[in-house]
């Protein structure tokens, strides 16, 4: 028999002293309308989503506000610095969005230059280092560099953020083994954040040992948002299924799964 345990419900995750159930992260961009942004999340079953402070509508209360759609009461809203390509920026940036809406928890990103919108770690640094003597609870999106997680953990970030492929790419993981040493070195969560395409991408990077995994533009960007979003919530519960489970070695010759003992001749 099965317990609770083993099928994954009890299986929480925790950042900054908050648990998830759900180890699928959203974000609430690039969908057509509000209204197909909280059927998708809905859909996939997330607990926490990122928002872009500039969507979060605070001064027109006439205009729609993803608020209206998307409950703070019932997500944790985890405010992003999308669109972010200085330190400077992404600092005033997630200030204002603290004294908006007393928001603690939150995602940093400095973008390098198009077209590859690589994560600058000389500016995610300075911005980590500013925000974190600030009282912030930094969750951090960085490059798969096992070198500038480690430090990044060291200066106080409460989760690492590496990337899987450039920014809305699909491409999947990219370089797998830098994941895993960044899982093996750290004591805060790890998420993979951006590049994943479908749910083989979110299932993958759970068998690697992410703690969870952020998806965006490859729920808002599918044919059918929801139903991608119903396909990522299954892949990361069977990727972690899986990651707990202990897969076989690897071998380079046929394992036959009957004994040869025994046989008819």
């Amino acid at each position: 028999m099965t317990s609770q345990n083993d099928s994954g419900q009890n299986d929480a995750w925790t950042v900054a002293g908050r648990s998830f159930a759900s180890r699928l992260v959203v974000g609430t961009g690039k969908y057509k309308d509000f209204e197909t942004t909280a059927a998708a999340i809905e859909a996939s079953g997330a607990e926490m989503v990122t928002v872009a402070v500039r969507r979060v509508n605070l001064s027109d209360r006439n205009a729609p506000m993803l608020q209206d759609f998307v409950s703070p009461q019932r997500y944790t809203y985890l405010p992003n610095t999308a669109g972010c390509f200085t330190a400077e920026e992404a600092v005033r940036t997630l200030r204002l969005a603290r004294e908006a809406g007393g928001w603690n928890l939150v995602k940093l990103e400095v973008l390098g230059p198009p077209p590859t919108l690589y994560p600058d770690m000389a500016a995610t640094l300075l911005a980590a280092e500013a925000l974190i003597k600030d009282g912030f609870e930094v969750m951090v999106y960085c490059a798969d560099d096992p070198v500038a997680a480690k430090r990044l953990e060291d200066m106080g970030c409460v989760a690492i953020m590496p990337l899987g492929a450039p920014i809305g790419s699909g491409l999947g993981v990219q370089n797998p083994l830098m994941i895993q040493k960044i899982i093996e070195q750290s004591s805060v969560p790890v998420l993979v954040d951006a590049g994943v395409g479908t749910a083989f991408d979110a299932a993958f990077a759970m068998e690697l040992g992410c703690d969870a995994v952020l998806v965006n533009s490859a729920i808002a960007m599918a044919q059918d948002p929801v139903l991608m979003a119903r396909a990522m919530k299954a892949g990361v519960e069977a990727g972690r299924l899986a990651f707990r489970a202990g897969r076989i070695p690897r071998h380079g010759f046929a394992s036959a799964s009957s004994p040869m003992t025994g046989l008819i001749r």
